[in-house]
């Protein structure tokens, strides 16, 4: 006789993502996806979870990810799926695995060396989007990854790290990269306008590759990381809607913040100008993780024409004493012409190392630690970048907790991690948010500061990302969705992961499910590779 259910869940209080109040039910699940949402549902079941005195919602979904650089070394993504996520937007700030020109493969392997897995053979052995896909198909995952397209991997496919203006040429390349993408299951375009190669990108070019989106018949939407979030952000902020405006197409402010103490109170701004804009037509969102600091790679502490050519060139250049005096009047005097200069921003000990696998015994320290003895501490910096040959990720600290908590609070915002799956096995000192983002927002900002309810929160984590992306059947609990379920105790969640001390999991997540599938069960990982890749409705290869 067959089961009624695969998996019945009972007695939960169900927040089902639409920002409604709660209320007591049971969930049904047959085949990976919700088939009955009730009272007292009876009837024989593989498996019943008692989710009383517990929070039942969708499965958090991280609209800013970047585990396509480390999802196929950590398929069973620990950090996300313990803390309740289970589908990832990947290919974020104009960078994604694909696509790929063996010509510039080492730039592409070089600018990412610092976020991949130490030690694990990538192989590198695709080229397009569904290349790379199809591989992590193939190796399977814990949880979902629904991919963007990154603008500066396209740039690098057909420009390298030159930045120059693109001909008409390398412009048709570029949009062609863009369409293969789409039709491998892309979407949209991610841009990174903060970082060499997206630094080099005019309005004019965003503009002609976004429109490449409006030539498909779905939603499809383009992401930045905006060019300036410092003394510029209002301008950034602008420069996303009129390419937004321009291009037709719907636009996601990626995590969305105001760098340095100068810049602080501008947000409030910045969310009146996407207001404005969504009243003229421009479909603007935003995203914002829980912390006051961030993190990047090393790299990103140079002015952007010091990159151009790529890491190697720019670690050469460093060895040129005419070199190393521009960069540092570039600093001191702050005329970065590009990118943010994060050291006169947040200054030497508001930069730490989060991970540097070629001298691990700087990892958790400040640039000022590590180069406090070395008499001229620019000096010192500049010999630290070649000896690590540009490999290691930061943290920094640039933010106000006042100023992050408007974000929080608006209605058009997400919440996101902005960074990539790992496990304690890893190492290093990864930014917190990596293990803490949702448990955090439901811990202290929820719970404790009262600034968002339950509901408001859960839907900001589910249905808000999931309908900006354009996924049809996940965000909600709803009959005929897919499964992607988190049972959670709203009294106890909260993060625990620390700057010092990252590799913690969060307590209070009980049960996370993808797909109908248990990966988490009382807190603990059951290793179990439900994940799916979540391809646009149009993709040749979607499932």
């Amino acid at each position: 006789m067959s089961r009624e259910y695969d998996l019945l869940i009972k007695n939960g209080s169900i927040v089902d993502g639409t920002g409604a109040p709660y209320f007591k039910g049971d969930i049904g699940i047959r085949d990976g996806r919700i088939v009955r949402v009730g009272l007292n549902l009876g009837g024989d079941s593989l498996k019943v979870i008692d989710a009383g005195g517990l929070a039942v919602a969708p499965g958090f979904i991280d609209i800013h990810n970047h585990s396509d650089l480390t999802i196929l070394a950590i398929p069973t993504a620990d950090s996300y799926v313990m803390q309740g996520v289970t589908t990832a937007v990947v290919g974020n700030c104009g960078l994604s695995m694909a696509p790929v020109n063996p010509a510039n493969l080492d730039l592409l392997r070089r600018y990412l060396a610092p976020f991949l897995v130490p030690g694990y053979d990538y192989g590198w052995d695709w080229r397009t989007l569904n290349e790379y896909l199809g591989k992590v198909e193939k190796r399977g995952s814990s949880m979902n990854i629904a991919p963007l397209v990154g603008h500066g991997t396209i740039r690098i496919a057909v420009k390298g790290f030159d930045s120059s203006k693109p001909t008409e040429k390398e412009l048709d390349e570029m949009r062609n990269l863009l369409r293969q993408a789409i039709r491998d299951g892309a979407w949209g375009l991610s841009s990174g306008l903060i970082y060499p190669p997206g630094t080099y990108s005019t309005t004019w070019e965003l503009i002609e590759l976004t429109k490449v989106l409006k030539e498909f018949p779905i939603r499809l939407i383009y992401t930045s990381h905006i060019r300036n979030e410092g003394d510029k952000l209002v301008e950034a902020v602008e420069e996303a809607i009129t390419i937004g405006e321009k291009a037709d197409v719907p636009v996601e402010i990626s995590h969305h913040k105001a760098s340095g103490k100068r810049n602080w109170g501008k947000l409030t701004a910045t969310l009146r100008e996407m207001e404005r804009a969504r009243r003229k037509g421009v479909e603007v969102n935003c995203d914002v993780y829980p912390y006051i600091a961030g993190s990047t790679t090393i790299m990103a502490l140079l002015p952007g024409w010091v990159l151009e050519g790529g890491v190697g060139k720019a670690l050469e250049r460093l060895k040129d004493e005419e070199v190393r005096r521009r960069i540092r009047d570039d600093i001191e005097e702050d005329r970065f012409k590009e990118g943010e200069n994060w050291i006169k921003m947040c200054g030497w000990d508001g930069v730490y190392i989060a991970g540097c696998p070629s001298a691990p015994e700087y990892e958790g320290k400040s640039l000022r630690e590590i180069l406090g003895g070395c008499g001229d501490i620019y000096e010192g910096f500049f010999n630290l970048l070649i000896n690590i040959g540009g490999g290691a990720s930061i943290v920094i600290f640039y933010g106000d907790e006042e100023d992050m908590e408007i974000v929080l609070r608006s209605p058009l915002s997400s919440f996101c991690s902005d960074s990539w799956a790992t496990a304690p096995r890893m190492g290093g000192k990864p930014h917190p948010r990596v293990y803490g983002t949702f448990p955090r927002v439901l811990g202290r900002y929820v719970r404790e500061r009262r600034i968002l309810s339950l509901e408001e929160a859960v839907r900001k984590m589910t249905s808000l990302p999931a309908g900006k992306l354009g996924l049809q059947d996940r965000g909600l609990i709803r009959e005929g969705f897919w499964a992607d379920i988190v049972v959670f105790d709203p009294n106890t969640v909260m993060d625990k992961a620390t700057y010092q001390d990252p590799h913690q999991y969060p307590q209070g997540i009980h049960y996370v499910i993808v797909n109908g599938q248990v990966v988490v069960e009382r807190g603990n990982h059951t290793g179990r590779l439900p994940g799916k890749v979540l391809r646009n409705p149009i993709s040749i290869s979607g499932a």
